[in-house]
C-alpha cells in the first residue's frame, strides 16, 4: 500500500528569492499594468496592478516619512476597504511591518497587542478612536495615527490629539514624496498575526515575505488559479483567511482580489454573480447558514468554479455542487505558523472528514506522542508537529515572546497542540485539540483570556473556559465557562461583567455554576474531564434565555 502526498506545488515564482510582496507586485505591474487587481464593490472602486503599484509606493513613502525605519510596526484596526489593502502593501514595500487587529478588540485584549509589537504607527477606522485612548498607557510607542474615515474622521481626529498623539486623516498617507524605497528580501519580517493564547495571552506569530508568499501560493496550487481568474472574499482583512488566503493568492498569481465589506448569506451567491468571481472562500458556519437560504432557480447561473473551506461541511459538499454549480472544493490543515503543511488535490473526493495530505517536497510532518514526542503508528491520534524544508515558510516565531517561541518549536519542530490521526493511504484527519484554544465561527478565542476576564469580577473565585460543540456543522466550538464563586451571583451579571472586557464572539454562551473543578495533583484543571461532562441539566444558555425574553 502506497502513501500518498500531496504533489502540486509548483510555485508561481520559481526563483524563492522573489518571495516578497513588493517583488511580485511590482512584475505584475511591468508585465500586466492594466490588468485589474483590487475590486472594492462597495467602494464602486478598482485598481489596476499598475495604480496599485503606486498607491502603495505612495503610502510606503508617507510612513518612512512620518520617521519610520524598515522593521518598525504597523497596526491596521479596520474594516475590510481599499485603504486597509493599500495600506498593508505601503508598510510592504516600505520594508515596516503590518500588525492587524481585530476590530472587535478593545480593553485588556487591544491593550495586549498594541504593547507586545511596540507600534510606530496605528491605522485605524475613526471609530475606533476611543478605544486607543482607553489603552494609552500600552499604546504609549504609537507616534502618529492615520484615521480611516467612516462618518466620525474629525471627532476621532481630536480625541486621538486629546490623548497627546499626532493625527490626521487617512488621506495624508496619499501625499508620500518622492524618496528611495529599501529592499525587501524574503527573511524580512512582513506582518505579525496574534493567534489566540491556550495557556497565557496571545501570541503574535512573526510571518517573513518568504512564508506570507508561500502561503498565498499553496492556495493559487489548491485552487488552480491563474490571471483569468476573480478570487471574492467576505472575510476579514485582519484574518489570514482573507489576507494570505485570498488576496494575496490572487496577487501572486495576477489575478482579480474581489474584497467585500463583510458575509451576508441572503446576499452572497448575487455577489459571487456581480463579482464574476471564480474562486472563493469559506470558513466556520459560512457553508450552513447558506444552506438554510431559499434555494433560487438562478442559483447555478455563475461562474464560480471552485470553494475553499475550511472546514468543509462534507455533508453539505453535494448539495452545494448541484445548487451553485461548483466544480471543486479545497481544504487544507495549516496554522499561521506553519503556512499549509497538509492540503487536499483538487477535484478529488476525499475520504469522509479527511482535510489533505502532506506537502512532502516542503515540509517534514509527523504525528507524535504529545508527551514524548516519539512518532505513533499509522491510524493512532497524535500531536501535529511541522517543520519546513525550505527557508522562509514558516514563521519566525513568536514577537516579543522567546520562551513562548522556545517551547513551541521543541526539539526543533513545531508543535501545533492539535490531535490529528493519518491512514494508510496518507489522508490526515483532524480529531481534537490537545490545547485549550478555542474556535468559534471563524474566530480564534484564547480561553486563558477569557478566564482572566470572569476572574476580575470580585466574586469569581475560579474560572475553567472550554468549548463545547456547536448546533451546526463545521461550526467549530461553542464557549462555556465553569466558575465558583464567592457568592450567588446571577448569569446576567456574568454575561455583562465578561462582555464589558472580552469581545462579543468570545462571550460564553453557556455558564455553569460549581462547588469545585477537577484538577491534577499539580492543581491543573483538568478540561478534559469538563469537556467529556458537556451542557448538562444545570447549564445556563444565554441563546435560549435570550429566546424565551424575546
Amino acid at each position: 500500500m502506497t502513501r500518498r502526498y500531496y504533489t502540486e506545488l509548483r510555485p508561481t515564482f520559481a526563483d524563492r528569492g522573489q518571495w516578497a510582496l513588493p517583488t511580485v507586485l511590482r512584475h505584475w505591474a511591468q508585465t500586466t499594468p492594466d490588468r485589474v487587481f483590487l475590486d472594492t464593490p462597495e467602494e464602486s472602486a478598482t485598481w489596476t496592478y499598475a495604480d496599485t503599484l503606486a498607491a502603495a509606493e505612495r503610502i510606503g513613502r508617507a510612513l518612512l516619512a512620518a520617521g519610520t525605519v524598515p522593521g518598525d510596526r504597523v497596526v491596521i484596526m479596520a474594516a475590510n476597504s481599499s485603504r486597509f489593502v493599500r495600506t498593508w502593501l505601503g508598510t510592504a514595500v516600505a520594508g515596516l511591518v503590518e500588525v492587524p487587529i481585530n476590530t472587535a478588540y478593545e480593553h485588556d485584549f487591544l491593550a495586549h497587542q498594541v504593547r507586545t509589537v511596540e507600534a510606530r504607527i496605528a491605522v485605524i477606522d475613526d471609530v475606533h478612536a476611543e478605544r486607543f485612548a482607553a489603552v494609552a498607557d500600552a499604546a504609549a510607542d504609537i507616534t502618529r495615527f492615520y484615521v480611516i474615515d467612516t462618518g466620525y474622521r474629525d471627532a476621532a481626529v481630536a480625541t486621538l490629539r486629546g490623548a497627546g498623539w499626532e493625527a490626521e486623516p487617512w488621506e495624508a498617507l496619499e501625499q508620500g514624496a518622492a524618496t528611495d524605497l529599501p529592499e525587501v528580501s524574503p527573511g524580512d519580517l512582513a506582518s505579525v498575526f496574534f493567534t489566540s493564547g491556550t495557556t497565557g495571552p496571545s501570541k503574535g506569530v512573526a510571518m517573513p515575505h518568504g512564508q506570507m508568499y508561500f502561503f498565498g501560493d499553496e492556495c493559487v496550487s489548491l485552487t488552480r488559479l491563474t490571471a483569468e481568474d476573480a478570487w471574492m472574499t467576505v472575510t476579514p482583512l485582519f484574518h489570514g483567511n482573507a489576507q494570505f488566503m485570498a488576496v494575496y493568492p490572487a496577487l501572486v498569481a495576477g489575478a482579480r482580489a474581489v474584497v467585500r465589506s463583510r458575509f451576508s448569506a441572503s446576499n452572497w451567491i448575487d455577489q459571487i454573480r456581480e463579482s464574476g468571481a471564480t474562486v472563493t472562500n469559506f470558513i466556520g458556519v459560512m457553508m450552513d447558514f447558506l444552506s438554510k437560504q431559499p434555494p433560487r432557480p438562478d442559483d447555478a447561473d455563475n461562474v464560480l468554479r471552485c470553494v475553499f473551506a475550511a472546514p468543509t461541511a462534507a455533508s453539505l459538499v453535494d448539495e452545494f455542487r448541484s445548487r451553485y454549480g461548483i466544480e471543486a472544493f479545497v481544504e487544507v490543515f495549516g496554522l499561521t505558523e506553519t503556512s499549509a503543511p497538509i492540503l487536499s488535490p483538487y477535484g478529488e473526493d476525499r475520504p469522509a472528514g479527511a482535510a489533505g495530505l502532506a506537502a512532502d517536497e516542503w515540509f517534514d510532518v509527523r504525528l507524535v506522542d504529545p508527551d514524548t514526542d516519539e512518532e505513533v503508528d499509522a491510524g493512532s491520534v497524535g500531536e501535529l508537529v511541522v517543520r519546513p524544508r525550505v527557508p522562509w515558510i514558516c514563521s519566525m516565531g513568536y514577537f516579543n515572546m522567546p520562551d513562548r517561541t522556545v517551547e513551541a518549536w521543541r526539539n526543533l519542530w513545531f508543535h501545533t497542540g492539535d490531535a490529528l490521526k493519518r491512514d494508510a493511504y496518507g489522508w490526515f484527519y483532524f480529531v481534537d485539540r490537545f490545547k485549550d484554544a478555542l474556535r468559534r465561527r471563524g474566530e480564534n478565542i484564547s480561553s486563558y483570556e477569557v478566564e482572566t476576564a470572569f476572574l476580575s469580577h470580585p466574586a469569581v473565585l475560579e474560572c475553567a473556559v472550554i468549548a463545547v460543540p456547536a448546533d451546526a456543522e463545521a461550526g467549530e466550538d461553542e464557549v462555556m465557562a465553569y466558575l465558583i464563586t464567592e457568592e450567588p451571583v446571577s448569569a446576567e451579571e456574568i454575561w455583562d461583567w465578561c462582555g464589558s472586557k472580552v469581545p462579543a464572539f468570545a462571550v460564553p454562551r453557556f455558564l455553569r455554576f460549581v462547588d469545585e473543578l477537577p484538577k491534577t495533583p499539580s492543581q491543573r484543571v483538568q478540561k478534559a474531564k469538563l469537556r467529556e461532562l458537556g451542557i448538562t441539566a444545570d447549564t445556563v444558555d444565554r441563546t435560549a434565555l435570550a429566546a424565551t425574553a424575546g
